[in-house]
């Protein structure tokens, strides 16, 4: 008996170890879990304010940026980001205005969006447009900012300085020194033109931009508003 009595209890053990050793399966998500689970489509665009200045001049590669959206994005009535919610990226690529050749551009990309409540979701995003930039226009899909051609003023300092030789040739060796003076002013131009970097790409500290989500991102709705808001609505 007392035999059979410590083999019961040997299976019993090995049952309720093999029990506890197997590995539990997937958790299931509630229904209203996933309700409050929202879709935020590709290719969507949203408007937003940099909270600092960029310059190619200074800036550098992996530098962050930081932005904040200006209006609210709402799908179906319900506001899935709202005004004021930060965005975080970083430059990507940055390039100065070369001496001969070369636009000074500039590539950023964000990475993460935190809502006014603290909840923090992942994102791919890219710029769009720059609105509220002068002299700035979009290089390619990538998102790469490019500052305009400065070639016609560099080409008007040349001009310029080559009529300011043959003013001053003129006067004092009469129509050979004028052809003399436009020449040396002219030469003096184009080496003006030569040592001098294009112009760079400059967004101010509240430039308005666009940003378009590259790849569509699930936000958890029940998240997105602080508690401190749902206190208010309530009242």
């Amino acid at each position: 008996m007392k035999i059979c009595a410590a083999g019961i209890c040997a299976f019993l053990t090995a049952m309720a170890f093999a029990q506890s050793s197997t590995p539990p399966g997937p958790a299931k998500t509630s229904p209203e879990a996933e309700k409050s689970l929202l879709t935020i489509p590709a290719g969507t665009s949203i408007p937003l304010s940099l909270k600092q200045a960029i310059s190619t001049k200074s800036a550098k590669d992996g530098d962050p940026v930081y932005a904040e959206t200006a209006f609210p994005f709402v799908v179906n009535e319900r506001v899935l980001v709202p005004a004021g919610t930060y965005i975080q990226g970083k430059i990507e690529r940055v390039q100065r205005g070369g001496h001969l050749k070369g636009r000074a551009e500039v590539l950023i990309h964000f990475t993460s969006m935190i809502y006014p409540s603290g909840y923090t979701v992942l994102l791919g995003g890219s710029i769009e447009n720059t609105p509220g930039a002068e002299k700035t226009s979009m290089k390619d899909s990538e998102g790469t900012i490019r500052q305009d051609s400065d070639a016609g003023k560099k080409a008007e300092t040349a001009a310029g300085t080559a009529a300011t030789g043959a003013t001053i040739g003129g006067v004092t060796s009469g129509l050979k020194g004028a052809g003399i003076g436009a020449a040396a002013g002219g030469a003096a131009g184009l080496a003006i033109g030569m040592l001098s970097r294009g112009a760079d790409v400059r967004l101010e500290a509240g430039t308005s931009i666009q940003m378009e989500i590259q790849r569509e991102v699930t936000v958890d709705a029940s998240r997105i508003t602080s508690r401190r808001e749902v206190v208010v609505q309530n009242e």
